[in-house]
């Protein structure tokens, strides 16, 4: 469903902060405005994590209105990246978006360790 409203070159923005999920519509574009200084009718994705990390909300502006998508894992969590603390909003890929949503680690936060072969 996601997919389908994004273009190539649609900005997705994380929020590096849990938040509360039972924030809506207006209280989660009031983070947006007030602690990420971003458009918020700019044709983005802000999404948001619950601090079990088991609920996610997106926010989209699609032209006339906003559109909150809500996700709720049965079974397990989101990868959600051990550094992010803050108020603020880190930039993700659609591939991290998709990665995310599946509940797999995002490739953008993947330890990768450097082997020299001696």
């Amino acid at each position: 469903m996601i997919r389908r409203i994004m273009k190539k070159e649609t900005k997705i923005y994380l929020s590096t902060n849990v938040t509360d999920m039972r924030k809506s519509i207006n209280g989660l574009a009031a983070i947006v405005q007030n602690n990420f200084d971003l458009d918020l009718y700019s044709d983005a994705l802000f999404v948001f994590c619950n601090r079990k990390h088991d609920k996610v909300k997106i926010l989209h502006w699609d032209k006339d209105g906003f559109v909150l998508y809500y996700k709720r894992r049965e079974k397990g969590r989101f990868c959600w990246p051990e550094s992010f603390k803050g108020e603020n909003a880190d930039m993700i890929t659609q591939a991290d978006l998709d990665r995310f949503l599946e509940g797999l680690v995002m490739e953008s936060y993947i330890v990768r360790r450097n082997f020299v072969v001696a």
